[in-house]
């Protein structure tokens, strides 16, 4: 019975640590998203050219921010994958 009680415990321990993570994925993603719509605003005005290049450096950050997101997904789907698959 004490075994079994262990398993519910990490279980629901796992459980906790996956919607931990969903709401830290969704945080960041609504960031992003803000982010975007304020930069829309920012696009559609005259630029200077020290303007362009400071948006093109955000534009370069933001794609490698989701780059290492969707590394760090991948790698964590791989590593949760059972080995028999």
């Amino acid at each position: 019975m004490r075994v079994f009680w262990g398993y519910l415990s990490t279980r629901n321990q796992t459980v906790k640590d996956i919607e931990a993570s969903y709401n830290m994925l969704v945080h960041l993603l609504e960031s992003i998203e803000n982010f975007l719509n304020r930069l829309g605003i920012y696009i559609n005005i005259p630029r200077t050219p020290a303007m362009t290049e400071i948006l093109i450096k955000i534009m370069v950050e933001l794609l490698s921010t989701l780059g290492l997101v969707t590394k760090q997904i991948k790698r964590k789907r791989l590593s949760e994958t059972p080995p028999f698959l």
